[in-house]
């Protein structure tokens, strides 16, 4: 199938009472993976309930591996997608042998060898029913599950959330192995910046139900910079190119855009957390 990008969102709208997803509009493209950070409550969860259509939208377009996610088609094409939500459902009684018996049933490409084969690597037990799990265990073998009926695309929401750092960090590189397929996309939600930092090519930060921002990783990490000084000295940076400061009694530190910058100030290296903490928290 030909298409450009796996996931494309335009001028997409949702509205709750309290809340209103407002006017989203990003590109994930083939063969990358897509980092979709915001706080809890800013809109991650709502934005892939709606790619999957498990919400509808008020308005907008959505397109994924070039399917109008509102045609018939698209239910056909949920057998390239793998899910992972941020709390895994399956009943409370079955174990894994029982999961497997009934993807066999649901997908038709499913693959008992490598899903035992994701069972016996994340150290699952195989007979011990689901209610038994603790959240780690249950967000693995959502994962198996997803990976293992040969997916083009996988859509994660907090799929990293609950476990250890050594699992996080096994758990990435299966994703990002995934992803040396030129075919394959991830749209991974997370509130652990660093993993994302570590794992995405793009990056897509919602705030509040709006989109502040979706670029390049390295972009980002190029665009943007921390300066740190005195009080005194912070009267000298321009103010357009300050994106959020923090004064304290001992000095002042501020995510500047360093092209707007003069060579004069030491301007560090920015993390993506520094990015998105000093936007959310950090004085304008």
């Amino acid at each position: 199938m030909g298409y450009e990008n796996a996931i494309e969102l335009k001028n997409v709208t949702k509205e709750f009472k309290g809340f209103k997803l407002d006017n989203i509009s990003f590109d994930l493209p083939k063969g990358c993976i897509l980092g979709l950070v915001g706080e809890n409550g800013a809109g991650k969860s709502t934005t892939i309930n709606l790619i999957m259509n498990s919400l509808k939208k008020d308005s907008g377009e959505i397109s994924v591996m070039g399917v109008d996610n509102a045609s018939g088609d698209f239910a056909e094409l949920k057998e390239d997608i793998g899910v992972v939500l941020d709390e895994a459902y399956f009943p409370m009684v079955i174990n894994a042998e029982v999961v497997n018996k009934m993807m066999k049933a649901t997908y038709t490409r499913w693959d008992e060898e490598v899903f035992f084969g994701y069972i016996h690597r994340f150290d699952l037990p195989q007979k011990k029913p689901f209610k038994e799990f603790s959240r780690g265990m249950k967000m693995k073998l959502a994962i198996a599950v997803a990976l293992s009926h040969d997916p083009k695309l996988l859509v994660l929401d907090e799929a990293t959330s609950g476990l250890d750092p050594i699992v996080r960090d096994e758990i990435l590189e299966i994703f990002y192995d995934f992803t040396r397929d030129p075919e394959h996309s991830v749209l991974i939600s997370s509130h652990i910046l660093s993993d994302l930092e570590k794992l995405c090519d793009y990056v897509a930060f919602i705030h509040k139900g709006k989109l502040l921002f979706c670029e390049g990783k390295d972009e980002l990490l190029e665009k943007y910079g921390v300066i740190r000084c005195s009080r005194s000295q912070l009267a000298d940076i321009p103010s357009g190119a300050v994106k959020g400061k923090r004064i304290s009694d001992y000095g002042a530190e501020c995510l500047v855009e360093r092209n707007l910058v003069s060579n004069a100030f030491d301007i560090e290296k920015a993390s993506v957390e520094d990015i998105i903490l000093y936007m959310v928290k950090g004085d304008k």
